[in-house]
């Protein structure tokens, strides 16, 4: 997907519309090319001919057929906080950009780097862990296995010693002050979380550069591949060799069993086939995964989330969050609170006073597992029958909502501290998703393992339709694009393994982002903090009545999922940018930070 390109010298000054159609590629630069040189060319391809428009135009027209289905794998990530869209794509796109230089056997040329961030990246990065997400990237580390306690003493190092490693091996000058540059007011005319790595030889040569923006949730796009939110590209590899299918892009439309564009035709599918919204994203995910192998990574997306709500609550009550807000962390002393209640008595860390909601996925308990797991070796289809059978209804009774908000703020603390978090759908609406499932399981659940696939397989097809009508990038759409979509994602979850209808379900989404059309982002000092973390409780909360009023109705409404997700589209185009991650505008600039 992110190809290379080598130019020659006399392919540089050459303004070609062959350049042009290829310049969301790698830029390998041959001969002396000056800096002024190579910016002069950076920005001759933002520039179009009539004819190339066209082209452009009509490319953007095809992908509106394309339909909405992505991996329920790449929606839902592992990475590390606070924020899905300034510190896991920016360090996913660090690490494609070195990736590609080791590919092409041009990293030991490379003697020096330059990083300019742009737009939202730039206003709020240094807040949102941008800078340090970046320079885990360029020393070859991924979001989901970075160790998180290192991050900021390796930074630290890097600063010191104004040097870096690329790929963890190749040591170069890396001067923080001046390599790292803030373009606070420019924005590349893609998207506004963009950002440009540009590599140098020892004599200042230029070496290679490409552009890259992080449109939410981790996914990570360049110049070509930004065309329309509806495209089918699965944009987390880091190269072909990790990609499930290599050519995905092109194989989308064949492979996929149950395709779906919006609300309505999910809906119609679900209807025809007799299937469950999460027995229809489960049958997609067969092209790609065994069953067995969506189960486990199911599985351990929850525990990931049960971890994160786990070292929330287990914190030390002292401890106050990083940066310039002076933020104590307040999950611990609500949990303890709720025990004191429960158990009779206070927490206690030593004892383990957590209870953990894991689900295995090892091998030693494949006997047991298979006493409950339905027998694989039927084919008969769909097969996802098998697996998620139709859940009876059950009787609701109004939640602990003090549960609810405890383990929203818990694992939003933990993003905030630059923890291990899942993207659900983004880092910065972490907490919501995970809290809502945890209480189900913790106090209504009867068979924790399914209602786990369940929740989450069907959130995910949600997440999809809001990723292609709209964007789940908060720099686009302000919050209602991250906590808004996450809540009705989860109320569309919750309804689902209550037993609510498919019809029952798509209301409770519609109702959970219907009420959040309009949420600014306006995180103070930059920080996924203030309001965010409370944002996330409120979103859970909401999403739990958003659900009752569901199952409480017979699933005809006025208003429809897709009309609500193209009203929110809209209402992100309209929203002035001093609401959308800038921290320009809204409580960022009415709250003084001292």
């Amino acid at each position: 997907m992110f190809a290379l390109r080598v130019l020659s010298r006399k392919n540089v000054t050459q303004p070609t519309a062959r350049l042009l159609k290829n310049s969301n590629r790698l830029f390998m630069m041959q001969g002396r090319t000056s800096v002024p040189q190579a910016s002069l060319l950076l920005n001759r391809f933002h520039s179009t001919t009539a004819t190339e428009q066209e082209e452009l135009n009509d490319s953007t027209a095809n992908n509106k057929d394309h339909h909405a289905v992505v991996s329920t794998f790449d929606l839902f990530s592992i990475g590390v906080g606070p924020s899905s869209s300034h510190t896991v794509g920016p360090m996913r796109a660090a690490k494609i950009f070195i990736t590609d230089l080791k590919e092409h056997k041009v990293l030991d040329k490379v003697a020096s780097l330059r990083v300019d961030l742009f737009g939202s990246l730039a206003l709020t990065g240094v807040g949102h862990g941008t800078p340090e997400a970046i320079l885990m990237g360029v020393e070859g580390e991924s979001p989901d296995k970075v160790e998180t306690s290192t991050i900021l003493s390796r930074v630290k190092d890097i600063e010191t010693n104004k040097s870096i490693r690329l790929d963890g091996t190749h040591r170069i000058t890396f001067d923080y002050e001046k390599d790292m540059v803030f373009n606070y007011f420019k924005t590349l005319p893609q998207h506004p979380n963009g950002l440009r790595f540009c590599a140098y030889d020892k004599d200042a040569n230029m070496v290679a550069t490409n552009e890259y923006f992080s449109i939410g949730g981790g996914f990570v796009v360049n110049a070509e591949t930004q065309l329309d939110h509806g495209e089918n590209v699965y944009y987390k590899q880091i190269n072909e060799k990790d990609a499930v299918v290599a050519e995905r892009r092109e194989q989308d439309v064949a492979v996929v069993s149950l395709p779906f564009r919006n609300s309505e035709e999910l809906l119609a599918v679900c209807k025809r086939e007799n299937m469950t919204i999460a027995q229809v994203v489960f049958e997609n995910e067969l092209k790609w995964s065994t069953p067995e192998a969506i189960r486990e990574k199911l599985l351990k997306i929850w525990n990931t989330m049960d971890d994160s709500i786990r070292n929330g609550v287990m914190a030390s009550p002292d401890e106050y969050l990083p940066g310039s807000l002076r933020v104590r962390r307040r999950a611990p002393r609500l949990y303890n609170k709720l025990l004191k209640g429960l158990y009779g008595g206070p927490l206690n860390s030593a004892s383990g006073g957590y209870n953990a909601s894991h689900i295995s996925t090892g091998k030693e308990e494949e006997q047991a597992l298979s006493q409950s797991t339905p027998d694989t070796s039927n084919t008969q289809y769909p097969l996802a029958l098998s697996f998620l059978p139709k859940k009876p209804k059950k009787k609701f009774v109004l939640p602990a909502l003090d549960y609810l908000s405890v383990y929203a703020i818990a694992v939003n603390e933990e993003n905030a501290c630059g923890g291990r978090v899942v993207t659900a759908p983004t880092n910065g609406a972490a907490g919501t998703i995970p809290s809502v499932l945890k209480y189900y399981l913790e106090f209504i659940s009867d068979n924790p393992e399914r209602d786990v696939m369940e929740f989450l397989l069907t959130t995910s097809a949600i997440g999809m339709l809001f990723k292609r009508g709209a964007s789940i990038s908060a720099a686009e759409m302000g919050c209602q694009g991250e906590v808004g979509v996450a809540c009705s994602m989860a109320a569309a979850g919750f309804t689902a393994v209550m037993g609510g209808s498919v019809d029952q379900v798509e209301n409770a989404a519609e109702i959970g982002m219907e009420h959040n059309l309009g949420l600014t982002c306006d995180p103070i000092g930059g920080l996924v903090q203030v309001p965010c973390i409370e944002r996330n409780a409120l979103a859970a909360v909401k999403a739990i009545a958003a659900a009752q009023l569901a199952l409480n109705g017979e699933g005809d409404h006025r208003v429809s999922l897709d009309q609500v997700i193209e009203t929110m589209r809209q209402t992100g185009v309209d929203m002035m940018s001093k609401y959308k991650e800038t921290s320009q505008g809204g409580l960022a600039v009415n709250v003084p930070l001292c």
